[in-house]
């Protein structure tokens, strides 16, 4: 269990403390939603999120087998609805490997990118492809 404790600022401003290791992080909303835009919104840690665990989760695969996805890059957008409810509603990744990797090894990596436990979380209702470049 890791525990997030989350003051409200005002302003639509909070910060949530990590309750592990300290590390703070400010959220507002985002411009077409009443915010400044001058940090991460909720919606945009969820993107977030995503990218990191699908990085996070190839990584320890690549681990397994000796490989080092060092300077691997990912790129996510998110798409919000365009009708009511306000959603998340696509958050296509692109994950780009900048190393030679074994063939063999490509099919197992991108299966640990998309089983991260983010992606297993967020509902399919949200549409979250997964694009994999390999540069070599």
């Amino acid at each position: 269990m890791v525990e997030i404790d989350i003051e409200y600022h005002g302003k639509l401003k909070s910060t949530a403390t990590h309750g592990p290791s300290g590390t703070k992080l400010v959220t507002v909303p985002p411009k077409d939603n009443m915010g400044d835009g001058s940090s991460f919104s909720p919606t945009d840690l969820l993107a977030t999120s995503l990218g990191t665990c699908i990085i996070t989760t190839m990584a320890i695969a690549a681990v397994k087998h000796g490989i080092d996805l060092e300077g691997t890059t990912v790129h996510v957008e998110k798409h919000m609805s365009t009708t009511p409810p306000r959603r998340v509603a696509r958050l296509p990744v692109t994950v780009t490997i900048h190393k030679v990797i074994a063939k063999e090894f490509r099919e197992r990596l991108e299966h640990a990118g998309r089983a991260c436990p983010v992606h297993q979380t967020i509902s399919h209702d949200t549409e979250m492809p997964i694009t994999f470049i390999w540069k070599d």
